[in-house]
């Protein structure tokens, strides 16, 4: 392990153990790591990004600014992930044939949202805004308070999709009713919202009984893939991230079908570098092992390919927006840190406190470091109309 730290060029690492202290690396930012439990550095080898993550959450050691360590570890190891990068680009058409297998599940689906979206309503309220939007805000200024910037990005995607009142919508992934609740009451549409997370299902049906917005709002408990009918306008936020990457055409294929031949889509996803993408969709991270189960990033190469290939959805617009998902997951951190004892009143326990401080940090690093980013698409059917929505500010 020292022997890997050696060679770290970018920033300075200083390790506190039983046998002393040493420091890694060169100038600035500097980050102080306290090593309790001699196994971490048997986890970091043999486990990498699952074992620093799961070392940490057990409480083997500490440090004094985990964000920046994660950054720290991302510029130094850059070299040796690219080259892994391009060979698993190299492998990917052979891996594509061997790796079919493991298709369509509504069960292990809805295990795995339960396994993260079902921790408890409380929890996220404490996490989140006034909106309950669990996805990237965008933020005007660094002035913008969370629960505005929240409301930003909404109004970014329905002005995109030119969302009005003749509409008939249908939201894939319903999070806790932000986006459902912010088109039926601002434009009056009508919007059919689906999750198959049943705390989600039942939020989401009591906050649209309190606005008096049931007959334009249509909850249901029900797997995407099971919709039918047709919609005028399809909207998606950091949905996509948890059907697997085995089903990235049905997905787009099923949106085509949801939509009119004049339809359109919006579309949020989080999205990793296109390099990488091939080496990381099948590989256990931290992520994938404790927070997100069944999980994966898209790029957007894999995105364009996939939608055009599987459906007739063409891009028609694209932002990136990933500058301000370091911001917002910032902002959760710091409402977690706010409402620290009442967090404790939940009785999660110690080590799910660590792990989601890790979790955060750790996405935060990534998104500051450029290796994963956030997207706003507008993906349209044949016969859409080549207009947008009234001119959103860039």
């Amino acid at each position: 392990m020292r022997a890997l730290l050696a060679r770290a060029r970018h920033g300075t690492l200083v390790v506190h153990d039983a046998q002393g202290s040493r420091r890694y690396g060169r100038g600035a930012p500097e980050v102080e790591v306290r090593i309790h439990d001699e196994r971490t550095y048997d986890a970091l080898l043999r486990g990498g990004a699952k074992g620093f993550g799961a070392s940490y959450t057990d409480g083997w050691w500490d440090c004094d600014d985990v964000t920046t360590l994660v950054r720290y570890a991302i510029r130094n190891l850059e070299p040796l992930m690219r080259r892994l990068d391009v060979l698993a680009r190299r492998a990917a058409p052979l891996n594509r044939l061997r790796r079919r297998a493991g298709g369509a599940d509504q069960e292990r689906d809805r295990a795995n949202i339960r396994a993260h979206y079902d921790l408890g309503n409380d929890f996220y309220a404490l996490m989140l805004d006034e909106t309950m939007m669990y996805s990237c805000a965008y933020f005007e200024s660094a002035e913008t308070s969370l629960y505005d910037a929240s409301v930003a990005k909404l109004e970014r995607l329905c002005r995109k999709i030119g969302l009005s009142s003749r509409d008939k919508v249908v939201e894939i992934g319903s999070g806790w009713g932000g986006f459902a609740l912010h088109a039926a009451s601002r434009y009056g549409c009508r919007v059919t919202t689906v999750t198959i997370s049943d705390a989600q299902y039942e939020y989401v049906s009591a906050r649209v009984a309190a606005a008096g917005l049931g007959s334009l709002i249509d909850v249901r408990n029900m797997d995407y893939r099971d919709l039918t009918g047709t919609y005028d306008k399809l909207v998606s936020i950091e949905m996509i991230e948890a059907i697997g990457w085995r089903q990235l055409d049905t997905y787009f294929a099923t949106c085509a079908r949801l939509l009119t031949p004049e339809g359109v889509m919006a579309l949020q996803a989080i999205t990793i570098d296109d390099l990488s993408y091939e080496r990381a969709k099948d590989r256990e991270d931290f992520i994938k092992h404790m927070i997100f189960p069944g999980g994966f990033l898209p790029s957007l190469e894999a995105i364009v390919r996939s939608s055009t290939s599987a459906s007739d959805l063409r891009v028609v617009d694209m932002e990136d927006i990933g500058r301000h998902y370091a911001e917002t997951l910032q902002r959760w951190r710091s409402n977690l840190a706010a409402h620290a004892e009442q967090v404790k009143a939940l009785n999660l326990g110690e080590e799910f406190s660590r792990m989601w401080h890790m979790y955060l940090c750790y996405c935060e690093a990534a998104f500051l470091e450029r290796h994963i980013s956030d997207v706003q698409l507008v993906l349209a059917r044949a016969h859409w109309s080549a207009t947008l929505g009234p001119a959103v500010a860039r």
